[in-house]
């Protein structure tokens, strides 16, 4: 028997989108909604879910083009502002009214900007290796890899692609790297591994997002419980960035996570008790 539910939720425009929902729905803690990174799905969370299933109720989506969601013809639709409007229907879908955000790397960015928007939902956020400032070298990493598949013939070789795709995961053991292996290939008609997001995705994204419109969004939020974690490694979030964040949110807590880059998978022990700590205290 599977540890989750999943399900499904219609856009503003049709489209068919998935989610998975772990946990009491009716339980009395606040719900968690956990938002992917750019080329990610809701199997990155599955760990994370289930360590908090047993107390709330933790809701994650595939963004449209990604996991189990539809696919758009049209790139624009990628837009974060479109995702942002996708997330804004699953609410709705999931009857989720308050909640605490978790969201890596673009996810977070959504993270934010669901904050700034309905403040009065989000009752907490936790930002995993993202800030305003999006370093520049691992921007450009991101789209070399983004815009075109990487056909593997087994899970073994698909491992490999992903180390050298994705260097800054801290994953440790081959159990940890063969289930985010499955969460980044899916298994094609011709019995080769794809990845398992459209490569259209990237479109959007050759524009870097305006900075100064970043901070005013994070300057929204400064009112909010907010935990961010740093990944000692990463070419995403620097530490210069990290401290303006902490300087700018007082409410904010700051974690480096050592060895890790971009991004932390939140499996870490400093991760696992920083959140752990920062959900008690809401």
């Amino acid at each position: 028997m599977k540890a989750y539910l999943e399900r499904r939720y219609a856009a503003g425009d049709g489209k068919s989108l998935y989610y998975r929902e772990y946990g009491d729905p009716l339980a009395e803690t606040i719900p968690m909604l956990c938002l992917p990174g750019l080329s990610r799905n809701s199997r990155d969370f599955q760990e994370l879910a289930m360590r908090h299933a047993s107390k709330r109720r933790v809701i994650c989506p595939d963004f449209r083009g990604r996991g189990r969601s539809d696919y758009d013809q049209d790139p624009k639709n990628y837009h974060p502002k479109k995702l942002l409007d996708d997330i804004r229907h699953l609410l709705v879908a999931a009857n989720l009214h308050h909640f605490v955000v978790i969201g890596t790397s673009m996810g977070g960015i959504l993270a934010i900007a669901l904050s700034a928007l309905i403040p009065s939902a989000v009752r907490g956020i936790v930002l995993n290796d993202i800030g305003p400032d999006i370093g520049g070298a691992g921007f450009g990493r991101i789209l070399q890899y983004l815009g075109k598949d990487n056909p593997q013939s087994d899970w073994e070789t698909a491992t490999a692609a992903l180390k050298e795709m994705l260097p800054g995961l801290s994953f440790r053991t081959a159990e940890e790297w063969r289930a985010v292996t499955e969460g980044t290939f899916r298994e094609g008609e011709d019995g080769v591994l794809h990845i398992d997001w459209d490569p259209l995705i990237v479109e959007p994204m050759r524009t870097r997002a305006d900075s100064a419109e970043l901070w005013t969004l994070f300057q929204a939020i400064r009112a909010k419980p907010a935990l961010a974690f740093r990944g000692e490694n990463s070419d995403i979030l620097s530490e210069a960035t990290m401290s303006k964040m902490t300087a700018r949110h007082t409410r904010l807590t700051a974690v480096t996570v050592a060895g890790a880059g971009h991004t932390p998978s939140l499996l870490e022990d400093e991760a696992t008790s920083a959140i752990d700590t920062f959900l008690r205290e809401i």
